[in-house]
């Protein structure tokens, strides 16, 4: 089986402060191991489902470049660095029979979620057709996009909960629960690597018991919140994009991807300088 990881930092057990995935502080350094050994329990587990798997894992925080290269587990492939097409998720368009997400947080906006955001931060909230997207259920699309099923998400139990109601089928592994957004209960490191690489093989089972990719057909409303009337001012430069409100905007995509990639390079623009 060819299983397709992608691994974020901010929904690692222990990791609920700003600065830990942030480059340059000792804080860092630990969460950025913490976040390496929860991608190693998770290849540890599709090689425990079967033996002869391919694990392609891609490095999906903040500059791409925190999974510490000679930690990672030899069996696995490393995608790092930026930019990338398909960001967080670029790889998966070569061809995989599942996908876990692991280290994941909850959609801007949600209470009791660690460090929740979606993409940059600016964000606060992307529609699709009327409902509401993180990076979960953008990512999920994308990978639908390639025929990909969504096995397994790990993270807190925001995660959870917005997986159950978006991604039925799809397994989950919390690691730990959220007291508002920069605060956790968390599993201890070991337990937590632990309770994901059990996850995994059942989770593949589901797969090849028929789980289908999530997938977002036809043509796409999209709808983006963002937050302040100046980062819309900045979105307006892209062809297409019209403005609804102060700080809401909309972009009529013909299809899924299209609608990903605007709303990323929408993502981008409202984090440059003012």
């Amino acid at each position: 089986m060819r299983v397709f990881i992608s691994v974020d930092i901010e929904g690692v057990a222990g990791v609920v402060g700003v600065e830990e995935g942030q480059q340059g502080n000792a804080e860092y350094e630990r969460a950025r191991r913490l976040m390496t050994n929860e991608a190693n329990a998770a290849i540890a587990g599709v090689f425990d489902a079967d033996a002869s798997s391919q694990v392609t894992v891609a490095d999906a925080h903040g500059t791409f470049r925190n999974v510490v290269p000679e930690l990672l587990d030899p069996r696995a492939r490393l995608i790092r660095g930026k930019p990338r097409f398909l960001a967080m998720i670029h790889g998966v368009q070569q061809g995989f029979d599942a996908a876990c997400f692991v280290g994941y947080h909850g959609r801007s906006g949600t209470p009791d979620s660690v460090l929740s955001h979606t993409f940059t931060g600016t964000l606060a909230d992307v529609r699709m057709n009327g409902r509401s997207f993180g990076e979960i259920g953008l990512n999920a699309a994308v990978c639908g996009h390639f025929g990909v099923p969504i096995a397994l998400i790990t993270g807190d139990a925001s995660v959870g909960a917005e997986v159950e109601d978006l991604l039925p089928g799809t397994r989950t592994a919390i690691v730990k629960e959220g007291i508002g957004q920069l605060a956790a209960d968390a599993l201890h490191p070991e337990r937590a690597c632990a309770a994901i690489r059990n996850a995994v093989p059942p989770a593949l089972a589901s797969v090849s018991n028929g789980l289908k990719p999530f997938t977002v057909a036809g043509a796409v409303a999209l709808e983006l919140d963002l937050l302040r009337p100046a980062f819309v001012d900045q979105a307006l430069v892209v062809p297409g994009v019209e403005r609804v409100s102060g700080r809401t905007l909309r972009y009529a995509a013909p299809d899924y991807l299209t609608a990903y990639r605007v709303t990323r390079l929408v993502a981008a623009l409202s984090g440059l300088p003012l």
